[in-house]
């Protein structure tokens, strides 16, 4: 209906006293419609209810176009006399819809302003009027309302919106008492969503809200219902949606409280989602006091919980959970030593009670993360780092140590023994001799004592090699005695092949070339002659036990590490000497008894190659190749 301009006050009241008495009369005769006739003919009479509905929701869609219901009429009668008649009518199908009807017909601004008004006819409903959904699309249309404009924002400020939502969702819970948990929990997941996208820098209205419902659910002996649960999801989720970073949920007291309420399942779920949020965003957790929360909140990932058995887990998830323990782990840093050691320390105090499982992933991350505090030291002046130091690189090796230590309940003896490794160059790093010394005694502790596989022995064994090779922080004498062990340990591995292969490995550890001290040319010869008896044992041994040809590629890896020290200038290692090689090779391949080799001919071929390009070229080294015939 539209009047001209010219239409006076009352003619506009006149006209929204007659729409509204058609509302009310209409409004009576749909509720008694519903206990009227027999039962035979009640199909009809829904069918007949349905078309009455239409009509009595268009008497208030006529009412929201009458030219003249401006704001303070809409207050002062529209409204109070429309929610009259739907508290009044005390049908439920009837409150419900109209209910929905004046949220959806009516302007936003309209009912910001009129917003107690509206909210006080909630509570006053029947107790099987869906509440909850009604509330939801309010808000939602006020939420839409508040993105539409900023300009429009000050309004809900003035108006108090979300003081007066919360009171009256707090009055609807406990009015009807027979609610469920999921409708409880569904409203204040519409009110974060609300607060959220009217107020995001209100940080104390998000955490009111949690704390709602922290009240709700601690009501509830055991939240079992699964849209529950997932309502409660969605309510931690929005947080992390809205501010793209955790650190920002952190600061929120009662997060980590509302966790608490999830079964073991869906809270480890939920820590799954944080974890994957903070890499997404590459967020920093920088401070211990951040640290502890973050760690209460996925402690469903890094321990187990009251109920969880950890060997009924799926596997490859169980993987993927404890990867991403351990990613987050390298995510945590602060440029402060102090705050990082303390950040260290809180996740060390969190992922020691992972259990054996668990352990072997967090350990790594943890020792990684005490290494680069290492490397932080390092860059510092030197009062900080010295021995009166409140922190020093001795405390820091003490409390890798102990870390690493903690895998002796896996058991996980190669993985301690990398770990060991590791920390022993970055002693070398720190220039601390006694400690470096120290890990690698509890890596051959390790070796002598834990490894008894043969293969994790010879991968071990190259590991020791390999690092000690690295070392300079080490004196004569602990050179010596850890060069003796590890050339003692290759030689006493379990195939010939291996032994070999070590035992021509440790002739690095006589000869490095950065180091000037370290160039013992006699022992590097010593070490590959040992290499070719046990190469030449291997051979014997495969001809006895096949009747045929053995391991000849061992015979021209070690060719080739004579071709190397002989470039070195070791003096030990003479041209005659390869050239005696390289005959004992084609003697061999030459033998009867050897079967064809392909990738032994093509490993000589490529070698004799070499040397002949080396020939060609000239100069010093052309020279020193000259005497090899081949």
């Amino acid at each position: 209906m539209v009047l001209s301009s010219s239409s006076d006050a009352d003619t506009v009241m006149d006209a929204v006293d007659f729409v509204l008495q058609n509302f009310t009369e209409m409004n009576k005769l749909w509720v008694r419609m519903q206990h009227q006739g027999p039962g035979g003919v009640r199909e009809k009479r829904e069918k007949e209810r349905s078309e009455l509905q239409d009509l009595v929701g268009k008497n208030l869609h006529v009412l929201s176009q009458i030219e003249g219901v401006d704001l303070e009429m809409y207050k002062e009668t529209v409204l109070p006399r429309v929610l009259e008649q739907v508290v009044n009518c005390k049908d439920d199908l009837a409150q419900y819809y109209l209910m929905d009807c004046i949220i959806q017909v009516f302007p936003d601004e309209y009912h910001l302003q009129t917003l107690e008004t509206l909210l006080g006819a909630c509570p006053q409903l029947q107790p099987t009027v869906d509440v909850k959904t009604v509330l939801s699309r309010l808000m939602d249309r006020l939420s839409n309302y508040a993105a539409s404009s900023t300009d429009v924002l000050p309004e809900f400020l003035q108006v108090e919106a979300f003081s007066k939502l919360s009171n009256a969702i707090g009055k609807v819970i406990e009015a009807q008492l027979d609610m469920p948990a999921v409708g409880a929990i569904t409203l204040y997941v519409s009110l974060l969503t609300f607060t959220l996208r009217v107020h995001p820098d209100r940080l104390d209205h998000v955490d009111q809200v949690l704390g709602a419902c922290v009240k709700k659910l601690s009501n509830i002996p055991k939240l079992e219902d699964s849209r529950a649960m997932k309502q409660v999801v969605a309510l931690l989720s929005a947080p992390l949606e809205k501010y793209n970073d955790i650190v920002t949920a952190l600061t929120l007291s009662n997060y980590p409280r509302v966790m608490d309420h999830l079964d073991i399942g869906t809270n480890k779920l939920m820590a799954m989602v944080i974890i994957q949020s903070i890499m997404k965003n590459n967020s920093c957790i920088s401070t211990a006091d951040k640290v502890e929360v973050l760690f209460e909140l996925i402690k469903g990932l890094i321990k187990d919980i009251d109920g969880a058995d950890v060997d009924e887990l799926d596997e490859e998830d169980f993987k993927e959970e404890q990867n991403s323990v351990a990613r987050l782990i390298h995510m945590l840093y602060n440029d402060e030593p102090e705050e990082m050691l303390k950040i260290i320390c809180i996740v060390r105090k969190h992922t020691m009670v992972g259990g054996p499982k668990r352990l072997p992933f967090t350990v790594s991350s943890l020792v990684f993360s005490a290494l680069r505090l290492l490397r932080q030291l390092q860059g510092q002046e030197g009062d900080i780092v010295g021995e009166e130091a409140s922190m020093t690189p001795n405390k820091i090796f003490q409390l890798l140590t102990q870390i690493i230590e903690s895998l002796s309940a896996v058991p996980s003896p190669e993985l301690a023994l990398r770990l060991y490794l590791q920390c022993a160059e970055a002693a070398n790093g720190c220039d601390i001799e006694h400690v470096a010394y120290e890990f690698f005694t509890q890596a051959f502790l390790l070796y002598e004592e834990e490894i008894a596989d043969s293969k994790a022995q010879v991968t071990a064994i190259h590991l020791i090699i390999g690092t000690l090779q690295r070392m300079n922080v080490f004196g004569v004498e602990n050179r010596d005695t850890l060069t003796h062990k590890a050339t003692g340990y290759s030689a006493r591995l379990l195939k010939k092949a291996d032994q070999c292969r070590a035992v021509y490995a440790c002739s690095h550890l006589f000869w490095v070339d950065d180091q000037d001290g370290i160039k013992d040319g006699e022992r590097v010869l010593l070490c590959l002659k040992r290499a070719l008896r046990i190469a030449n044992a291997a051979q014997q041994m495969a001809n006895v036990a096949r009747g045929s040809g053995g391991p000849v590629s061992l015979f021209v890896e070690i060719l080739n590490k004579y071709i190397y020290f002989f470039e070195k200038g070791n003096k030990q290692i003479t041209s005659s000497a390869i050239q005696g090689l390289i005959e004992l090779i084609n003697t061999e391949m030459q033998s009867d008894s050897t079967n064809p080799d392909s990738v032994a001919d093509a490993f000589l071929a490529s070698t004799l190659r070499y040397i002949q390009f080396q020939k060609q070229k000239g100069g010093v080294m052309g020279e020193k190749f000259e005497s090899i015939k081949l």
